[in-house]
């Protein structure tokens, strides 16, 4: 037997497609062609149209494969691996071509295997099924014979052969009308179940050849009558014969395509209503197949025909009077964005950029201010549609329609928004403005393209009618500037509302959107939304959904207090501060308390993040407005916890070392903790260290006096570090004459004046420890060489030397107001002659050191 000849045409344009997650995938375009290795070996082979190098598909003819032409473009298989693979040429003659080369092989294949004997059974499988003549008296023996023929795939194979071959299902039609005349509820049962039988064969051929014109109504006039319900009776045969839901808005002259968009419906009435029950997971993909080519073919050649699409977009204008047919315009425009989400990145896009040429969005503004509430829903899934396809290319048509001083798209969604009374309507114009208002929203379907075969010269075409894409910036400042405050309008109405409780049901959505809206707005746009909201005082108005009884409303309000807390901006905690905006949300959670629901959950929720993440502004002010209140919460322990943090943040870091560090020796000064204390210069002091007014009145003093002290001075006494080297003071006496010795020299540097006055050596843990005095002080008992008869020329000296004293005071910075306070006191002792009392300051040593304490 000679070798299969390939065929003479080389060069058919084809796409390949992969079914994949029932999804048919687009390999790409190419040139198909056969090929033949060898006697019993044979090859379909697809090159790239782009690449001619590369091959979109090499796939080996075998002779059991179940190769199907569907219609007059189509070639579906099976690989051995199991994928399902399509080619769809642009010529029917193309497709005839490499049909005829596949039987051939196949036919080829099949009688090698029977003269080898490789293949006993191959004879059996497929030998020719004869099936009994139709009659209501032998239905009963053909459905036992197509059931057997079922059961194998030749047996499948041949008898889908025989069906088309005898075109037997017209032959049975006739039997259905005769058993519903005769009433016989048997054979009407059995008829139906041999349809069934008949379509679960998963023979396109066969699907196909079900829904025409002479054959539908006969078929699904039969599946009517399912035994599984002996007593219900379907209506297909008045649905589907119903005209009326055909309506041809624009007259089709192709009857092929008018042809294809008549199986298409049928073929979508079979899978989702007549067979949903019955379908496997075969004749689920043939249908599939079968109504994806079908609206490929359907929406190219409406998108590719130029006088179709003006007559269609023409109707909107303004000659044309019918609302009716402009009704019917829109919701076949809907269908048609709808087939498109089904189809191919490419294809998808060549129809929308057609669409939009030729006045897609004149359509959409048209129909979602249409007083019928269907039009408004299909302009919105259009909308939705063209969105979700591209949103920069939508995107920038508002932008130029914003620069040519036209009503923009987003006005149009904004006013829908707040009067629409579909939820629905609303919940899709919300999801529209934020989709439009993200700056980071791309074109998903232009980045497939990328992804896909075909060339960078398709995506030049798509983009080349277009503006130039916007700034995201420019658009978003556009839309702040005049929508944005039409937007949120009604939010800022409710400033002068009083009651919450009467909201009707569109007012609560409304609500609900424009919370979720603004949340995104907070997300997306940081510093612009922060002046909106602030200009606007929108945080306060959203406090006041928390009032309302709806507890979804609720849930949102809180959902936005929680984003602002959850971004960690001190813009956002500083307004919830001042406008007290925690209120609402305490007395909510007060409200629930202690109730295990959702409402609470996310109030505890926020709280625990303040306390988790130590937001110490929204600590302070929760502890400090609201102690009381969060002490009565005792079910959880975050409130505790919140409690606990703010006493250990406002808790003084040297009030234990201070306590620590001073002991009172012979000295009748009460104990520190037992009176009031004294606030100075930002340090607690004990009521025993008393401020007369005059002293108090120095320390209150303006700064512009320490302005001639050395910086370390001024921050010694402008408290800055509260741990300072303490020293043990000499007696009363001798402390009078270390103030002279101070004042005579008011320039000495800290070193000298802690030498003169030390009466030990600075500690070693001491911070200023290394910037102390370099030599060791002079101890207190070789000072002290002045008798009691001396104490009074003392006290004389003292009236004249006061004022230096107190510049001594100031210039010695080591020494800070603690020693001030403590000569005060000193002196005041030395007057009332009480200079045997000494008051010793001593503090504990890591290393020990010389000095000890006075006499």
């Amino acid at each position: 037997m000679a070798l299969v000849s390939a065929p003479t045409n080389d060069r058919k344009r084809v796409k390949v497609y992969e079914l994949k997650n029932n999804d048919w995938f687009d390999r790409g375009t190419g040139f198909c062609r056969g090929v033949v290795v060898n006697q019993e070996e044979a090859r379909i082979v697809v090159a790239s149209e782009d690449d001619p190098g590369r091959q979109l598909l090499e796939t080996k003819i075998s002779k059991d494969d179940g190769y199907q032409k569907q219609q007059d473009t189509l070639i579906v298989w099976t690989e051995q691996n199991g994928t399902d693979m399509a080619l769809s040429f642009q010529e029917p003659e193309g497709c005839a071509g490499i049909w005829e080369f596949v039987n051939e092989v196949q036919g080829r294949l099949q009688a090698l295997a029977q003269d080898d004997g490789l293949s006993d059974d191959i004879g059996d499988s497929i030998s020719p099924i004869m099936l009994p003549a139709p009659d209501l008296n032998n239905l009963p023996e053909i459905e036992n014979h197509m059931r057997a023929a079922n059961a194998t795939s030749g047996g499948r194979e041949a008898l889908a052969k025989f069906i088309l071959a005898e075109k037997y299902i017209l032959k049975l039609i006739p039997l259905v009308e005769m058993a519903e005349d005769l009433e016989s509820a048997s054979d009407l049962h059995r008829l139906c179940s041999i349809m069934k039988l008949l379509i679960l064969l998963n023979d396109a051929g066969v699907v196909e050849h079900v829904v025409t014109d002479e054959v539908v109504l006969g078929v699904v006039g039969a599946l009517e009558y399912d035994p599984d319900f002996p007593l219900h009776k379907a209506n297909h045969r008045q649905y589907l014969s119903d005209e009326s839901k055909f309506k041809e808005v624009v007259k089709i002259e192709d009857q092929h395509i008018r042809r294809k968009i008549h199986y298409t419906y049928r073929l979508q009435y079979l899978k989702d209503v007549v067979l949903a029950r019955i379908l496997d997971d075969p004749t689920f993909n043939v249908l599939n197949s079968l109504i994806f080519f079908h609206q490929v073919d359907i929406v190219q050649h409406l998108q590719a025909n130029g006088a179709f699409l003006k007559e269609l977009f023409s109707i909107f204008g303004a000659k044309e009077q019918s609302l009716q047919r402009k009704k019917d315009a829109v919701l076949f425009i809907q269908q048609c964005c709808a087939i498109a989400k089904s189809l191919q990145a490419n294809t998808r896009a060549a129809l929308y950029q057609n669409f939009i040429n030729s006045g897609l969005l004149d359509v959409i503004q048209y129909a979602l201010k249409h007083q019928d509430a269907s039009v408004r829903v299909a302009g919105t899934d259009i909308l939705v549609a063209l969105i979700d396809h591209d949103a920069l290319m939508v995107r920038s048509y508002i932008f130029k329609a914003i620069h040519e001083k036209s009503k923009p798209l987003t006005d149009t969604l904004i006013e829908l928004l707040l009067i629409e009374v579909d939820l629905g309507v609303k919940a899709q114009m919300a999801d529209a403005i934020k989709i439009l208002l993200d700056p980071s929203a791309n074109s998903a379907s232009i980045e497939a393209l990328g992804r896909t075969n075909t060339s960078g010269d398709f995506l030049a075409k798509v983009r080349g009618a277009l503006p130039p894409v916007p700034q995201a910036d420019t658009f978003i400042q556009t839309f702040y500037d005049d929508s944005a405050r039409k937007l949120f309008q009604p939010l800022k109405d409710l400033e002068g509302r009083e009651s919450m409780a009467d909201l009707s049901v569109q007012e609560v959505s409304l609500y609900s959107h424009l919370v979720e809206v603004l949340c995104f707005f907070i997300r997306q746009h940081s510093f612009r939304s922060k002046y909106f909201i602030l200009s606007e005082g929108l945080a306060s108005r959203v406090s006041q959904l928390m009032d309302c009884p709806e507890k979804h409303l609720k849930l949102i309000a809180l959902k936005y207090f929680r984003t602002c807390i959850g971004l960690h901006d001190e813009f956002h905690n500083r307004q919830m501060v001042q406008h007290n905006l925690f209120e609402p949300i305490l007395k909510l959670l007060l409200d629930t308390m202690p109730r295990d629901n959702l409402l609470n959950s996310a109030c505890l929720e926020l709280f625990e993040f303040i306390k988790r993440e130590n937001i110490k502004m929204l600590v302070t002010h929760l502890v400090s407005a609201y102690r009381e209140k969060l002490q009565t919460i005792t079910y959880v322990d975050t409130f505790q916890n919140l409690i606990l943090r703010y006493d250990q943040m406002h808790e003084p870091s040297t009030t234990q070392e201070l306590e620590n560090s001073f002991t009172s020796v012979e000295s009748d000064t009460p104990a520190r903790n037992a009176g009031n204390e004294v606030i100075v210069n930002g340090n607690k002091w004990g009521q025993g260290l008393k401020v007369d007014p005059e002293e108090e009145a120095y320390f209150n003093a303006s700064d512009d006096e320490d302005d001639g002290l050395p910086n370390t001075a001024k921050t010694a006494l402008n408290g800055a570090s509260p741990v300072r080297p303490l020293v043990n003071y000499p007696d009363d006496d001798d402390e009078d004459d270390m103030d002279i010795l101070a004042t005579s020299a008011p320039t000495a540097s800290p070193q000298a004046m802690s030498s003169a006055t030390q009466t030990q050596e600075t500690p070693t843990t001491s911070p200023l420890s290394k910037t102390a005095a370099t030599t060791p002080p002079e101890r207190l008992s070789e000072k002290r060489r002045r008798d009691d008869d001396d104490e009074d020329e003392l006290l004389a000296s003292l009236a004249s030397t006061s004022t230096k004293r107190r510049a001594s005071l100031s210039s010695n910075a080591s020494t800070g107001s603690l020693r001030n306070l403590r000569r005060k006191n000193s002196l005041a002792s030395a007057k009332d002659g009480s200079s045997s009392k000494k008051i010793t300051l001593s503090i504990p040593l890591k290393s020990g050191g010389e000095g000890g304490e006075g006499d």
